[in-house]
């Protein structure tokens, strides 16, 4: 049985004095392991970006760069037809303006997790995933890629010898194949049967899809969103369960 668990939780998601969710980053820093920052495309901003910064620092967490399409409208959560370089250029462009805040606060980055529209296309498409790794690859970027298992962008970083994290959803629904059920408003959960999902998957490496059906994940991070409804209070319960459990949260 797992005995160490990673959680990680997008941070960071606001743009100025705008907040994305119930305002509680600050609190959830100090329950999480791992934290993808928002990089300014979708969310976040210098300013933002370095409060996030400090606060992870304050709480020992690991940083990482989340970045998105070029859509502050939409969250991210829109997917934009681009090239695979343009969208190549955009994602170094960010992971670049996050790197040289957190040299600045004598910090390095620990991994690189795309965001929404934009991990859902690298997962499933092979020549933006390829010279994405490419690319990273050339630039001297060795970080661990938080991305689904047996995907596109897990075979391809993988091949070009860069380290894959495997990530599981505790807030978001799988459907029968093991695959994220994307949705773009998501409903307030019931934390205790977030914290049951998330020790099953752990200890037993199944979750229940959409139809009832138990389907094989692998998980080596939990992600819950910070701006999912609710967060904070699932975040607690999870850590609670876990700990009972006897599973420690580190950074993998």
């Amino acid at each position: 049985m797992t005995t160490v668990l990673d959680i990680n939780a997008d941070m960071g998601e606001g743009f100025g004095p705008w907040l994305i969710g119930e305002g509680v980053d600050d609190d959830i820093m100090a329950l999480i392991s791992s934290a993808n920052i928002a990089t300014g495309f979708h969310a976040g901003d210098p300013s933002t970006m370095t409060h996030s910064l400090r606060e992870a620092r304050k709480h020992g967490v690991a940083v990482g760069a989340h970045p998105g399409f070029r859509d502050l409208v939409g969250f991210g959560r829109r997917h934009i037809n681009a090239s695979p370089e343009e969208l190549v250029n955009d994602v170094l462009y960010q992971l670049g303006a996050l790197r040289e805040l957190a040299r600045r606060e004598g910090q390095t980055l620990h991994h690189l997790k795309l965001h929404g529209a934009l991990f859902m296309h690298a997962a499933r498409d092979e020549a933006f995933a390829t010279q994405l790794c490419e690319a990273l690859v050339a630039s001297g970027t060795d970080l661990p890629i938080y991305c689904l298992v047996d995907s596109v962008l897990d075979r391809v970083a993988r091949q070009a010898g860069l380290r894959s994290v495997h990530e599981f959803y505790a807030d978001r629904d799988y459907d029968d194949n093991g695959s994220i059920v994307f949705v773009r408003q998501v409903a307030r959960r019931d934390p205790d049967q977030v914290a049951a999902k998330v020790l099953l998957a752990v200890t037993e490496g199944v979750v229940e899809s959409i139809n009832g059906k138990r389907v094989a994940v692998s998980c080596d991070s939990v992600c819950l969103h910070s701006d999912s409804p609710g967060a904070l209070d699932m975040l607690k319960t999870i850590r609670r369960r876990l700990g009972e459990a006897g599973i420690a949260v580190r950074t993998v």
